[in-house]
């Protein structure tokens, strides 16, 4: 009989559940791969703590994971900390590991937008960072770009995957600035807790076209290492069945809607990652 293939191991990372859009993205492009998902919840929203907080916390958590599992490759699906942490992750995890980062989409926005007047909608943090500024410089010069920061939308977003009805009124208050701006058609969803709010953002914003963030495009790049690596197993092999775990690194107090949630992403197996550190 055919030996079973071993499937890769990939763990996304985020301070809460906004990088599930990100993980639906890859695990639909490579569905035979073993996921870990990570919510940094005790230290939710990254958006207020300082680079080096940052920096620091997230290298944190991912060696805990990799001392505990075969992890193949990292997807920080965060953009406040994929602007910040990728170079640390590279230096102080072992070599064989790759490291994605989740930034803004700048590139593809100006590439879409018709009217080249584009919309950021990120987080504080994102916003102000000067690695964002340089993707704009570098890739949107000719577009006029409008910023927003705000945590609220990650906290309207969290509460909406909890079961929780989303307050239209407090969600137009956010992007106030935009509602008159009708040559603005495009934006940029800089934060991976927003696709979550797709719908009623579209309410709000209704003369935009286009929203684009970068989900695809991480689970493309997430492809090609893996088939770099030679990880990814070849088609019609047998495989083992793939598993789906998720970890949070304090308690969830929303159980009901957590657990409706784990259902709709595939996740069969919830662990708070305190008690489950190495010896």
């Amino acid at each position: 009989m055919k030996k079973e293939e071993k499937l890769p191991t990939i763990l996304v990372f985020d301070s809460g559940v906004g990088g599930l859009t990100v993980y639906a993205e890859i695990q639909a492009l490579l569905p035979n791969c073993h996921y870990l998902y990570c919510l940094d919840n005790a230290f939710f929203p990254y958006s207020e703590k300082s680079e080096q907080q940052i920096i620091d916390r997230t290298l944190l958590v991912c060696r805990q994971l990799v001392a505990q599992y075969p992890i193949d490759l990292i997807v920080i699906a965060c953009n406040t900390a994929g602007t910040v942490v990728l170079p640390t992750l590279r230096e102080n995890l072992p070599p064989h590991i790759g490291i994605v980062g989740t930034v803004p989409a700048i590139k593809p926005a100006a590439q879409v937008s018709q009217t080249k007047h584009i919309g950021l909608l990120a987080t504080k943090g994102t916003v102000k960072r000067a690695y964002t500024e340089e993707l704009i410089q570098n890739y949107a010069a000719d577009c006029i770009v409008e910023k927003i920061g705000t945590t609220e939308l990650a906290e309207l977003a969290e509460k909406k995957m909890r079961g929780d009805s989303v307050d239209l009124g407090r969600l137009h208050n956010i992007v106030k600035p935009w509602v008159e701006l009708k040559t603005l058609d495009t934006v940029i969803w800089g934060c991976t807790h927003f696709p979550l709010l797709e719908n009623e953002l579209k309410l709000c914003l209704p003369h935009v076209k286009y929203f684009v963030d970068s989900g695809k495009a991480v689970a493309k790049r997430v492809k090609h290492l893996l088939q770099e690596k030679r990880l990814y197993p070849a088609e019609h092999s047998r495989l083992q069945a793939a598993e789906k775990r998720i970890f949070s690194t304090a308690a969830i107090n929303h159980i009901f809607g957590f657990q409706s949630m784990m259902q709709r992403y595939g996740f069969s197996e919830w662990k708070l990652l305190s008690e489950d550190k190495p010896t």
